[in-house]
């Protein structure tokens, strides 16, 4: 057994240059914070289970602000908290991905 079953790695990449990055207004830092404190509140987080991850560059700018679950290469996009609650609920907890938010 891997020391983790999935890794959520969230792209928190920012560019003063005023090109597109997932972390460029915060949003993603934030969604961070939240994506890890909930997976702990729902005691998935751990060796064993699941870690979520700062990310640099994943290089899917266009489509960002971008996560995405490994081992399965499984690739988001997201809107806000809500939407990486449901990627943490759904496919780390349950290992359902969540179709509508693929990319």
């Amino acid at each position: 057994m891997s020391f983790y079953q999935r890794h959520l790695f969230l792209c928190l990449n920012q560019r003063e240059n005023g090109e597109q990055a997932c972390n460029n207004g915060g949003l993603a830092e934030e969604v961070f914070h939240q994506a890890k404190k909930h997976a702990k509140k729902l005691g998935i987080h751990g060796e064993g289970q699941v870690r979520v991850n700062r990310a640099g560059c994943l290089g899917r700018c266009s489509e960002g602000p971008v996560a995405v679950v490994y081992p399965d290469a499984v690739w988001y996009t997201y809107i806000d908290a809500e939407d990486v609650k449901e990627i943490v609920e759904s496919h780390l907890r349950d290992g359902k991905p969540v179709e509508r938010l693929r990319i």
